[in-house]
């Protein structure tokens, strides 16, 4: 079982910065690849960035590549996910989920979910 908790979303200018952290509870974090989805009202989730068990590989959307970045501390349970150049198109709610296994850009792949934290770009 893993518990997960977003923090730092919050209102920006277009251009800004956001970091949101995910904690994780549990002893097994490390087995777990880990990923930041988007839902914006009225659209699907949508993919973000993923990062894999031990931190070695990263995955972005071309639409976030270059300006986004994830890390994740595997001794501390947190991922991260660093947020600059911010458009009003990145306007959402942002999740971070784990998975054991399986397609790291497939939301329905990933056992478990935040509850979300919301970001907001002004233009």
């Amino acid at each position: 079982q893993v518990h997960l908790v977003e923090s730092g979303g919050g209102l920006v200018q277009a251009g800004g910065s956001l970091r949101l952290s995910c904690a994780a509870s549990g002893r097994t974090f490390s087995s777990y690849g880990m990923g930041w989805f988007r839902q914006a009202p009225g659209k699907e989730r949508e993919f973000v960035a993923a990062i894999s068990k031990s931190g070695g590989r990263e995955y972005y959307a071309d639409s976030v590549k270059g300006r986004f970045t994830v890390s994740r501390g595997n001794a501390k349970n947190t991922v991260v996910l660093q947020m600059n150049s911010l458009k009003p198109e990145d306007t959402a709610v942002y999740h971070c989920a784990a998975l054991q296994s399986g397609s790291v850009v497939n939301w329905i792949e990933y056992e478990y979910w935040g509850q979300g934290t919301q970001v907001t770009v002004s233009s």
